[in-house]
């Protein structure tokens, strides 16, 4: 394994790690289970940071989604993972993450019939640094109100990420929203 050579673990139908496969190779019109997580990132003002995925991304290219998601790497522990990503995507020094959902998992097809198929915990975290995007991943950010972001995924559900639209459509993922923007 080089340093930049990144790996997805393989899920099997009871979530065990069956196996890993290069990043690269994972994402198809038939991509197999894997261990994902998203994570949402608060400021000191309680907004929550949106980004918009590079048009360079293989699946949802120039979306907006969630702060930042990723993959963890063989014996690397979800909370590693969410910190070394929002690090690499974003150039954010991040709180420790906060696991707020453990049971999502999705299956999506984008316009281009790339598959995105994910057992994805999600977290939250707050950072007090501006973010300094990489631009292979991420090519425009906003910090927004928790409740205008929920209006407009509402109003607007196609303008997101699937994921980032089932998650804030779950109620636990909801309401730990809503109450961390008056910690």
């Amino acid at each position: 394994m080089t340093a930049a050579t990144e790996y997805v673990l393989l899920l099997d139908d009871k979530l065990n790690i069956s196996g890993t496969m290069e990043k690269s190779r994972v994402h198809t019109t038939d991509t197999p289970l894997h261990l994902a997580f998203s994570c949402y990132i608060f400021n000191a003002q309680n907004e929550l940071l949106l980004t918009r995925r590079a048009i360079g991304k293989v699946a949802w290219p120039g979306v907006w989604t969630n702060s930042a998601c990723g993959h963890p790497q063989p014996g690397e522990a979800l909370p590693d993972a969410v910190i070394r990503r929002c690090y690499y995507e974003l150039g954010l020094a991040i709180e420790t993450p906060t696991l707020i959902d453990d049971s999502f998992q999705y299956y999506a097809t984008d316009a281009s019939g790339i598959v995105e198929n994910e057992y994805c915990p999600v977290f939250f975290t707050r950072t007090a640094s501006r973010p300094q995007p990489n631009a292979d991943e991420v090519m425009d950010f906003n910090w927004i109100p928790v409740e205008q972001i929920l209006a407009a995924v509402d109003a607007a559900p196609a303008a997101y990420s699937p994921w980032m639209v089932a998650q804030l459509q779950r109620p636990l993922i909801r309401a730990a929203l809503l109450e961390r923007k008056n910690p």
